[in-house]
């Protein structure tokens, strides 16, 4: 992943397991996802879902990077740095669940999938196609009805970590962002499948 760069990205629980049983596992994610990638990402939508979940952020800047960690670190070490960020997040939560349920080995597939977002229609399509997966999947019936998005953030006055202002400009407001998300979802796109 490259710095200043906005991604997709997506894993999957390794096999048929989940990697959400309860609520509170969503919830501990997530408060995961604040401390270990907060910091060195933007992040504009995300969708967890019972056996995977879907990502989308802007890897913060070379500038912001090296004021982060007070650090003259070369572009190479400060990707590495970014990825090892994901690697504590996903190994922090595979510890945890397993403790919790008492289980043993790896819960996600191994890597990770990126996706770089290409462009401004890229970027609309993919803002849909995260907060629809649960009613692409049938988890649930309506985009509004799956409490482990970011979807209805985007709705909300409350203070979020979430870039909602960035990405409804990008909408062009609100309206924009409801008319948008009333659309069929585009599935020919390649990194979706």
């Amino acid at each position: 992943m490259q710095l200043g760069e906005s991604y997709h990205i997506y894993n999957h629980a390794n096999g048929n397991e989940n990697l959400f049983i309860e609520d509170k596992n969503y919830q501990f994610f997530l408060s995961k996802l604040a401390k270990y990638i907060l910091p060195v990402c933007n992040i504009y939508a995300y969708c967890l879902m019972p056996n995977h979940f879907h990502l989308m952020v802007n890897i913060k800047s070379e500038a912001e990077l090296i004021q982060l960690w007070q650090s003259s670190l070369t572009l190479p070490k400060l990707e590495n740095k970014v990825s090892k960020c994901f690697a504590n997040l996903f190994s922090c939560y595979t510890q945890s669940f397993n403790n919790l349920y008492n289980r043993m080995g790896s819960l996600f597939i191994p890597s990770m999938k990126t996706a770089l977002i290409k462009d401004a229609q890229y970027f609309l399509k993919l803002v849909h196609y995260i907060h629809s997966n649960p009613v692409h999947h049938q988890f649930t019936k309506g985009i509004e009805d799956w409490k482990y998005s970011s979807y209805k953030i985007f709705l909300s006055n409350k203070e979020t970590k979430i870039e909602r202002d960035f990405v409804l400009k990008e909408f062009d407001g609100i309206e924009g962002f409801i008319k948008f998300h009333k659309q069929p979802i585009d599935l020919k796109i390649k990194t979706f499948e």
